[in-house]
């Protein structure tokens, strides 16, 4: 696949556009003017252009995040 937007991969595109639809789903307002109903195109176009920003997390922070949640989880079966 080549590079669109920065984007570096066909699976990190399908992602973004995933949750960029599930977002337009739960009402967020589309950053593109378009005469199409269909939420997920939506999305994709939007991730195609460019108008979407994410951040790739280094697997360390990652990490640190899935153990801080265990961490509450323990806290809160204790209270």
């Amino acid at each position: 696949m080549k590079e669109l937007n920065g984007i570096d991969s066909k699976y990190r595109f399908v992602i973004i556009a995933a949750k960029r639809g599930k977002q337009l789903l739960k009402g967020a307002k589309p950053k593109i003017k378009t005469s199409s109903k269909n939420l997920i195109k939506i999305a994709q176009e939007e991730v195609a252009r460019g108008l979407i920003k994410y951040e790739i997390l280094p697997s360390e922070s990652i990490e640190e995040r899935e153990e801080l949640l265990e961490e509450e989880k323990r806290e809160k079966a204790e209270e």
